[in-house]
């Protein structure tokens, strides 16, 4: 894979060495372990939700290996679960993510000691490319089944910083991953539920329940990027404009998410947090994100909120489009029949968190 040089602001050059390795490679091992494992009887099942990914809130401060730069997201009523128990023999994995899975529990062995095997299931909530981070999921529903197999070595905290110190994703080289972009936003919300911000370096900030009583739908619009650059190359113009406008408005997006945002969703006002969310599009990181999948994506985020829709945001990277609100999938309909758009999920925020079973 290839080196990328990607530049921020003045003086801040880095270099992305794209490097690919086998699963149980570049493990990140410096995690507190609270007391030692102790395989448990029987089979533990952990059910995570999904997440919208908001925004990131200084792509400056985080690389491939490097986890943080900040974020919010909250979490969804769409799931992704695994089942794990003990053994003394091999791992077997019955999964199609059995790379990243491989990988987690090489992590997880290292970090805590455990000598043995696991039996892993996994199951994902099955919205591929919807922006609701399903690699994230299958990690947190993983490795928080591996520590409750285990006696629990780990605590909450510990889980998300084990996820987010060896996130990697799979590459197009057979049998091969490498480390991938990671905020821990995704983590935080599989756990705790509700609407999740975070520091640098995985530091959860904040966490409060979220929109109890409304509607998320996922509006993915049939939109093309405005390049025709593919792979590294698009990545690279993508991230070299996002860090330059982050460079720029990372204090102005952490002001408005502690001055105006965490306040508004403290009083449970909507229609407030759109408006911060609004502002927040088209600051840094974010306006390059959408930007990217042309202006058609701004275009129709006006559109649907001049209908009157209480917040609406890009989730991720796109293009899709996420929408809370108190209105009905029926009333949607003509809003989104008006500008040629379809509903591509239907939910709601999920303010639990994981769940735990034992069998």
């Amino acid at each position: 894979m290839a080196i990328l040089k990607i530049r921020g602001g003045d003086l801040d050059l880095v270099e992305y060495d794209f490097t690919s390795f086998r699963p149980g490679e570049h493990i990140y091992t410096d995690i507190p372990v609270v007391k030692a494992p102790i395989p448990q009887k029987g089979s533990f099942n952990v059910t995570v939700p999904s997440r919208i990914h908001l925004s990131v809130l200084d792509m400056n401060r985080f690389s491939p290996g490097m986890p943080g730069g900040g974020g919010l997201g909250f979490a969804l009523q769409i799931y992704s679960n695994a089942t794990v128990s003990c053994t003394s023999g091999d791992n077997v994995i019955d999964s199609p993510r059995i790379l990243l899975i491989e990988h987690l529990v090489a992590a997880f062995k290292a970090v805590t000691g455990y000598a043995g095997g696991f039996i892993i299931q996994t199951q994902d909530h099955g919205k591929e490319h919807v922006g609701l981070g399903s690699t994230c999921t299958i990690a947190s529903a993983v490795v928080a089944a591996m520590n409750e197999a285990t006696g629990c070595p780990l605590t909450n905290d510990t889980i998300r910083r084990l996820i987010g110190h060896n996130y990697v994703e799979e590459t197009n080289e057979p049998g091969m991953i490498a480390f991938g972009f990671e905020t821990g936003v995704g983590a935080a919300t599989s756990i705790y539920g509700g609407m999740n911000i975070l520091g640098d370096q995985l530091t959860h900030v904040y966490q409060h329940p979220f929109a109890e009583d409304k509607n998320v739908f996922i509006i993915t619009p049939n939109i093309h990027a405005e390049d025709d650059n593919a792979g590294l190359e698009e990545f690279s113009l993508l991230m070299n404009r996002a860090r330059t406008l982050d460079y720029r408005d990372r204090e102005l997006k952490a002001y408005m998410i502690m001055m105006d945002m965490i306040p508004a969703i403290e009083k449970g006002d909507l229609i407030k947090m759109g408006d911060i969310m609004w502002e927040i599009e088209f600051r840094g990181s974010k306006r390059a994100e959408v930007q990217h999948h042309t202006f058609i994506i701004y275009q129709h985020m006006n559109a649907l909120r001049q209908a009157g829709l209480e917040f609406v945001a890009m989730s991720s990277v796109g293009p899709s489009i996420c929408v809370v609100t108190a209105k009905t999938e029926q009333e949607m309909k003509p809003i989104l029949d008006s500008l040629g758009l379809e509903i591509s999920v239907s939910t709601k925020v999920d303010n639990t968190g994981m769940k735990i079973t034992q069998n």
